[in-house]
C-alpha cells in the first residue's frame, strides 16, 4: 500500500518537472537578465499551480485525483490543437505530444483515486 501512496506523488513530481522544462523557452537573446527572469517565472506559473494541486491531492486524494484527471483530459484537445494547427505537426506527432504531456496527469489522477479507495477499504476492514 505504501507504493500506491507514493507512486502518484512521484509520477506527479516528475511530470511537473517535465512541464517546467518548457519554461526555459523564456531565455532568449536581446533581453536583459531581469526581463528573462520575469519571463521564466511567468512560464513557471503552471508548474506552481500543479504543485498546489499536488499539495491538495496529498491531503484529499479523491479531490486531487479528480482534479488531475480533469487537467489531463481537459487540456488534451488544447495541446493537440496547438501543435496540429499552429505548429503544423503531423497528426501522430500531436497524439504523441498529448500522451507525453497530458497522460501522466490522468495516470496520477487514477492512482490518487485508487489510493483513496484502498485507504478507505483498509479503514473499513480494520473497523469491522
Amino acid at each position: 500500500m505504501k507504493l500506491l501512496f507514493w507512486l502518484p506523488r512521484a509520477i506527479c513530481i516528475m511530470a511537473i518537472l517535465f512541464i517546467s522544462l518548457f519554461a526555459f523557452d523564456a531565455f532568449e537573446s536581446g533581453l536583459n537578465f531581469w526581463q528573462q527572469a520575469g519571463h521564466f517565472m511567468l512560464h513557471l506559473i503552471p508548474s506552481f499551480i500543479l504543485l498546489v494541486i499536488l499539495a491538495v491531492a496529498s491531503k484529499w486524494e479523491k479531490i486531487g485525483g479528480i482534479i488531475f484527471m480533469l487537467i489531463g483530459i481537459g487540456f488534451s484537445p488544447f495541446i493537440f490543437q496547438l501543435n496540429y494547427h499552429r505548429n503544423n505537426f503531423p497528426f501522430w506527432n500531436c497524439v504523441l505530444i498529448v500522451m507525453a504531456v497530458a497522460l501522466p496527469f490522468v495516470l496520477v489522477g487514477i492512482l490518487f483515486l485508487l489510493s483513496d479507495h484502498y485507504k478507505k477499504k483498509e479503514t473499513t476492514t480494520t473497523i469491522s
